[in-house]
């Protein structure tokens, strides 16, 4: 059917349609009653996909119309399971007045709820970011001219709080770190553009006709929006495709919400040059806030998150994802932590911050005027709190935390008006009223009293009619439909007084009616209703009042949410034994008795500190020891030692002097990206690429086993010429572990390069047989053993196959070393038997070989001979 073709359908289903035709590819919510209801391929799809029943509503071309519905009441917990599963859903509403319209009530859509820009707590994550993005493609990225660099210019916008901001980077390899950074929820992009991968595969993706990302209409509307003449002001000149995003996400923010934005108060934009670069691929690697177990709690932030606001835990996850490189900002943070642990008592501020809640959730809330009633509580029981946050901070020795306390402000009238206005604890929901208190407004007293009196006016009532009628069973009620009655047994009809009006028949009883009660009902329900629209204009006037402070009370929000990470930062300091790190002007990196934040506490036994000394004399450590001897732990440690230096915060060692630092590149570990149809070996080949092409002298590298995914000469040279580039080429400090012990001869050849070893010990125990123990201490010079086969052993392979692999191994070291005896001395060993080198004895043919006939009796030859029998 054509739904365009509204002929011969009912004004309600044509409402409908001029609602669906506005959002096609949108599910539309249509208000009827007390219900949302679904028509046709919505309803399908919403009724899969929430597990609601589909049924039918009249008929359309013969056909039943498919509907599905869900209660009004409940709508946010149906909206929170779509928004998750990437949907987004147009609220089509009444908003006419059913009482004052004749036929049919008006209906539109007054929002349009989507995974980007959600405000509604209940379908938010409160201690992450939800962002919208958008991102621009230069010219040489579109389908139409490939070949040339590409350019992105990336916006977000969290409308939940507020923070609108823009930045530009070069090419897809940054563009792909950004992602990672951000992960939005929702992300715009233009449909002529030939997008990566990487792009694609983004949830809540939705592809956008190229002028909605023109750069000289988004200037224009930017500049309309702000009211400002252009956007120098911002920041942005020279970022003409960041200004090119923000205009898309600009018209798609206000072509969804339907409703002033004046929380978006101005545009900030982001420089990759204040910040040290991750890539995708460290930050998985160096599991800063996600594991592959799903255990957040084997995460850097599992371990830093001890924020008590949900605000403040959203902003320790951007300083975590943004670690920045201005000495002058880090310094300032730690001096505040500092004073928090030595001066102020940090378990006070973090117990007044108990009684405060989302303050900048609920001020994006009260700017979109969504704001309900416990939400305004919150903020007035915040703001009342702000008194005693600056009391405990006035001793504080800090410029930082003086700053805090002056962006904090006074808002004592503001809570107090709240609290005049407001009663202790409102409803959940504004339009049945109560929430606005007792004595606040003479007008709403006065009809709440007349609504109030009326239950006593009908309790004289019932007795008064009791007592003339003579009828001992007579009832006075009210309902909604019928409004109020006086209601008889049908066994005592007979003796209702004549001049009771027959309202209503029901099971078993008769209900009237009187002249006084329509009159009192009529004084009554007016009331009411004028109560009720009473209650709502002053509830709309203290959103009003609450936008007219709308700036300052966003600063002290955000005053609140950094007061709260830096008392995190500082309760983990003090709890965990943590130490202040020095930020040095000289290149290098020097850690004394450093630990792994993570592994310290989440494992049992006593955690092994280790040193790390990189310096212009010493700028590659290559690493060699056993499977499981902590050289991964050791390499992490060094990268999250830096990182958490680079936010501000204190750090597991004993002591740490960092110098300047732009990058950290992790290579460790890899697995096939079937989505790119790349293999491991490519994977790593990739990231390697990377490294090479992008480290610097201030780059900080862990590469980890580089070449292992190809056969031994192969992965041998790979990972030596890789080492060699990066330690002579690149410069940069770089930890590079492997088992090819050949590369430990680097040390010897070039200058700047170190081996470092982590050891294990091999002894015998009675009753456990042959134990391997890992030291876990790292130690200056190359490893003499890998320890491969009683790795093996502890991770349980049959005894039989490490017996094989044992005689394996000798006759491959025997054959090593007959080659090495017979190569000239200026060559170099072979690393690995030729692909045609003689076949090694099988395990029966040593067996035989260490035979004496001569010394066998016939038993033992009989016996001897059954062995082979089974080795065979």
């Amino acid at each position: 059917m054509n739904r365009n073709d509204l002929a011969g359908h009912t004004p309600l289903m044509k409402q409908y349609f001029a609602a669906k035709a506005e959002y096609p590819d949108t599910l539309v919510f249509f208000r009827m009653g007390d219900f949302y209801e679904l028509f046709y391929d919505d309803a399908r799809k919403a009724a899969r996909l929430l597990d609601i029943t589909l049924t039918q509503r009249g008929a359309s071309a013969g056909a039943p119309i498919p509907m599905a519905g869900v209660p009004y009441h409940a709508v946010e917990g149906y909206l929170a399971r779509l928004v998750k599963l990437g949907e987004s859903v147009a609220i089509c509403e009444q908003i006419g007045d059913p009482a004052a319209s004749k036929g049919l009530v008006e209906r539109k859509v007054v929002r349009v709820v989507t995974p980007g820009t959600v405000t509604d707590a209940a379908l938010l994550e409160e201690r992450r970011d939800n962002l919208l993005l958008a991102i621009a493609a230069s010219r040489s990225s579109n389908a139409l001219t490939r070949g040339a660099p590409a350019g992105y210019g990336l916006a977000w916008i969290d409308l939940s709080s507020g923070r609108f901001l823009v930045s530009e980077v070069a090419d897809a390899e940054a563009l792909a770190a950004e992602l990672a950074r951000l992960t939005p929820a929702e992300t715009l992009v233009g449909e002529d553009v030939a997008w990566p991968n990487f792009v694609t595969a983004l949830p809540g993706l939705r592809k956008r006709a190229p002028w909605h990302f023109d750069a000289t209409t988004a200037q224009r509307e930017l500049a309309r929006f702000f009211g400002t003449r252009d956007l120098s002001g911002f920041g942005t000149e020279g970022l003409p495709l960041a200004v090119a995003a923000a205009g898309a996400l600009l018209g798609y923010v206000e072509e969804t919400q339907k409703a002033a934005l004046p929380h978006l108060a101005g545009l900030g934009v982001e420089n990759a040059n204040e910040t040290i670069a991750l890539d995708a691929a460290t930050r998985r690697n160096l599991e800063l806030d996600t594991h592959a177990s799903g255990n957040r709690e084997f995460t850097l932030l599992g371990v830093l998150d001890r924020t008590i606001t949900p605000m403040g835990a959203r902003l320790l996850r951007r300083w975590l994802h943004r670690p920045l490189r201005e000495h002058s900002v880090l310094n300032r943070r730690q001096q505040a932590i500092d004073a928090l642990i030595d001066q102020c008592h940090h378990e006070s501020l973090r117990e007044i911050l108990r009684g405060i809640g989302d303050l900048e959730r609920i001020l994006a809330r009260v700017a979109l005027r969504s704001a309900r009633p416990r939400d305004l509580s919150t903020l007035r029981d915040g703001l009342a709190l702000a008194p005693r946050l600056r009391e405990e901070l006035a001793a504080c020795d800090s410029p930082l935390l003086r700053e805090l306390v002056d962006r904090l402000g006074e808002h004592a009238d503001v809570a107090q008006h709240l609290a005049n206005a407001v009663v202790e604890s409102p409803p959940v929901l504004a339009r049945d009223g109560g929430v606005i208190r007792g004595g606040f407004d003479a007008e709403l007293d006065e009809l709440r009293a007349l609504a109030t009196n009326a239950d006593q006016f009908l309790i004289d009532l019932e007795e008064r009619e009791k007592a003339a009628s003579g009828i001992p069973t007579l009832k006075v009620g009210y309902n909604r439909v019928h409004g109020y009655y006086i209601e008889i047994s049908k066994g005592q009809a007979d003796k209702a007084p004549v001049h009771y009006t027959r309202r209503q028949t029901i099971k078993g009883a008769e209900r009237y009616v009187t002249e006084e009660l329509k009159a009192f009902e009529d004084k009554v329900l007016s009331a009411r209703e004028r109560s009720l629209m009473r209650e709502r204009a002053l509830y709309d006037g203290l959103l009003d009042f609450l936008l007219e402070r709308l700036g300052p009370l966003q600063m002290a929000a955000a005053a609140i949410a950094e007061l709260d990470v830096l008392a995190t930062l500082a309760e983990r300091a003090d709890a965990l034994g943590w130490t202040r790190p020095e930020l040095a002007d000289a290149p290098g990196i020097r850690i004394v008795r450093g630990r792994h934040p993570v592994v310290e506490q989440v494992r049992e036994d006593p955690f092994e500190p280790n040193d790390l000394m990189l310096d212009d004399a010493r700028r590659m450590l290559i690493v060699t020891g056993p499977n499981m001897g902590g050289k991964s732990t050791y390499m992490r440690q060094a990268a999250l030692i830096v990182l958490l230096a680079h936010l501000g915060s204190f750090v597991p060692a004993d002591a740490a002097t960092i110098g300047p630092i732009d990058r950290i590149f992790t290579r460790i570990g890899a697995g096939d990206d079937l989505a790119r149809g790349q293999s491991t070996f490519m994977v790593e080949m990739s990231e390697t690429a990377n490294i090479l092409h992008n480290a610097t002298a201030s780059s900080l590298v862990l590469m980890d086993e580089v070449g292992r995914g190809t056969s031994t000469y192969d992965g041998l040279a790979l990972a030596r010429a890789s080492a060699v580039s990066l330690a002579t080429t690149n410069r940069a400090f770089a930890l590079f572990a492997t088992h090819y012990f050949e590369l430990t001869e680097l040390a010897t050849e070039y200058d700047g390069i170190a081996n470092v070893h982590l050891d294990a010990v091999e002894f015998h125990d009675k009753e456990r047989g042959d134990r391997l123990v890992f030291m876990h201490a790292v130690k200056e010079g190359p490893a003499n053993r890998s320890f491969g086969l009683q790795v093996a052993a502890l991770a349980g392979l049959p005894k039989v196959v490490i017996a094989d692999a044992q005689r394996y191994l000798a006759a491959l070291e025997r054959q090593h070393e007959v080659r090495a005896a017979d190569t000239p001395a200026t060559a170099s060993p072979s690393p690995q038997l030729g692909l045609f080198a003689p076949p090694l004895p099988s395990a029966a043919e040593e067996a035989l070989r260490a035979l004496d006939p001569d010394a066998l009796t016939p038993r033992d030859a009989l016996d001897a001979l059954y062995r082979l029998k089974k080795l065979v």
